[in-house]
Order: structure tokens, then C-alpha cells, then sequence
């Protein structure tokens, strides 16, 4: 990496806050979002002022005062909430970005990954959870982590590039999942139950509106679970025959639908019914008629 490109990134890189500078900043908390007051926001006056008879070290105040900057972000969309995050937080997570790409040899903007960090934040404050006075720094350093990776999986489409061991998400416990998960699961669960009722209503329906051999020879095989042979048996058909009626059968139902999920109607036409076959004397008969009237020396045939 150049000297320029460090030095780069001092622009936004702050000093540290002090408290005569940021408590009218929190002030217009209560003033922007309703139904918060002044009285609501005493313990980020404590924090700030060490009046909670808790000792922390600066580093600890500012992430105690993001955790709960970004619980009333997470509750009221504040954009003042979302500012004093950024203000806060800009300086030391744009180092953490700038870190991650030079670990990965990029020469990407570590400010313009920054901004992308910060969407994250605001499209996902749902996930964010206040339990500990460091929650916000650990969970900005997920997003952190997971934006640069996925800003280098753009810049190397068609490559492949390494991604360190410890970079990779720490596995689960067997038999775990989070509630977002879970959520997911049961839409997703829902969703194809749905798409199968729907798939076997249009089944059923074309299945219905097949002819009676077809459909007959669909039960046997499909149902009944018979093996082509026997199926052809009850029938009364050959063998290579079932195997024609069932393969056309189900084209019939797969190409109606098609035709449904296409927008179009349907196109099913039941199978005529076969012919009913002459007998073979018959035949014979009507052949032996038919030559003795084109004997050459006429007459009959003895």
C-alpha cells in the first residue's frame, strides 16, 4: 500500500468525544422522537458522565452509549440516533475495514466499504440485541467482517480468492438455531406446503379428465405400485402398450400443467376409447372373397 492511501483514511478518523459536545447531541433525541423524553434518556447521561457508579475506560463509555443509541434506533428509526452511531463509531470501525482489505490485499476505498457497513446497520436494526453494554461492538464487527467479504466476492467474480480461517462463521451447536431461523424455517415449510396443494389440486384435476384405461393404468402403477407387467395383465394389453398409454397419460397432465402456470388454458382430451378388433375368421373370409373375384380365369375357387 502507498503512503497516500493511509493517509487517506486520517480524514475520518475523529478525535475522541467529550461529554460537553455530545450531551446536546442526545438531547435531540427527545426532541425529534415522540414520546421520548428527557427522563428517558438519564442513563445515557449516566454513561456519559460516569454517574452510574460504574467505572469504564472511554472505550467502554462508547460502546455502552452505542448499545443504547442503537436500542432507540432499533425502536424509533431515529436519524439522530443513526448520526451519533456514525460519529461515534466511523472512526474506529473505518480502521477495522481498512485492516480486513489490507489482510486481503485490496485496494478498495475503506470509506466506501464504511458506507456500506453503515447501510447494513440501518437495514438491519431488527437483529441487533441491547443484553450487554459491548453488544453494539461486537455486532458492528459482524457486519464489518461480513461486508468486506462480500465487497471482495464482487470485485473477483469469475476468480476464486482465499478467505482466512478465522474469518469464517463459527459453527453452530447441533440441534441449535436462532429465532430468525426458525422463523425462516416455518415460512419456508408453509410456502412449499402450499405450492404441494396447489400441484396436487391441478394433478387430481387433469388425472380426472384422462380416459378410463389411462387413468385406470396411472392407478395401477402409480397407486397401486404394480409392476408394468402386472398392470398390462389387468388391463388386458400388451406390455409395450401400457408403456405407451402411461408415458402419453402423463404427458397429458404435465403439458396441461404447464399450460396453467403459463397463463394459459388447459388442454386435456381424453384418449378415444380403441377400436374393438374384428375376428381373425373374418378376415380370413373377406380375403378369400376378394381373390376369387380377381382370379384371372374367373370363377370360383375350388
Amino acid at each position: 500500500m502507498s503512503p497516500s492511501y493511509f493517509s487517506g483514511q486520517e480524514a475520518l478518523i475523529a478525535p475522541a468525544f467529550n461529554t460537553s459536545e455530545l450531551r446536546p447531541k442526545l438531547l435531540e433525541i427527545s426532541s425529534e422522537v415522540e414520546g421520548v423524553s428527557v427522563a428517558d434518556l438519564q442513563p445515557l447521561f449516566a454513561i456519559l458522565e460516569g454517574t452510574d457508579g460504574k467505572e469504564r475506560t472511554q472505550d467502554q463509555v462508547r460502546d455502552a452509549l452505542s448499545t443504547k443509541i442503537m436500542e432507540f434506533f432499533r425502536l424509533h428509526q431515529s436519524r439522530v440516533c443513526f448520526g451519533l452511531l456514525y460519529e461515534l463509531n466511523g472512526p474506529h470501525l473505518v480502521q477495522q475495514v481498512a485492516a480486513r482489505l489490507r489482510r486481503y490485499q485490496s485496494r478498495a476505498d475503506a470509506r466506501d466499504v464504511l458506507q456500506e457497513v453503515f447501510f447494513n446497520v440501518h437495514r438491519y436494526p431488527h437483529r441487533f440485541n441491547a443484553e450487554r453494554e459491548d453488544a453494539f461492538r461486537v455486532w458492528s464487527a459482524t457486519i464489518v467482517r461480513n461486508t468486506v467479504l462480500k465487497h471482495l466476492r464482487s470485485q473477483n467474480r469469475g476468480g476464486r480468492s482465499e478467505v482466512p480461517i478465522d474469518d469464517l462463521p463459527e459453527p453452530t451447536e447441533n440441534g441449535v438455531k436462532c429465532p430468525l431461523a426458525g422463523a425462516v424455517d416455518r415460512e419456508t415449510t408453509e410456502e412449499c406446503n402450499r405450492v404441494y396443494v396447489t400441484y396436487l389440486h391441478l394433478y387430481l384435476r387433469f388425472y380426472s379428465e384422462l380416459s378410463d384405461r389411462e387413468q385406470r393404468a396411472i392407478h395401477l402403477v402409480e397407486v397401486d405400485n404394480c409392476s408394468y407387467r402386472d398392470a398390462a395383465a389387468d388391463l388386458g394389453i400388451k406390455l409395450e402398450n401400457l408403456k405407451m398409454v402411461i408415458f402419453r397419460a402423463r404427458r397429458k397432465i404435465h403439458r396441461s400443467m404447464r399450460r396453467v402456470f403459463d397463463g394459459l388454458p388447459p388442454d386435456v382430451r381424453p384418449a378415444r376409447s380403441p377400436k374393438p378388433q374384428r375376428p381373425v375368421q373374418s378376415r380370413e373370409l373377406s380375403t378369400t372373397r376378394v381373390s376369387t373375384t380377381n382370379h384371372p380365369l374367373g370363377g370360383r375357387l375350388s
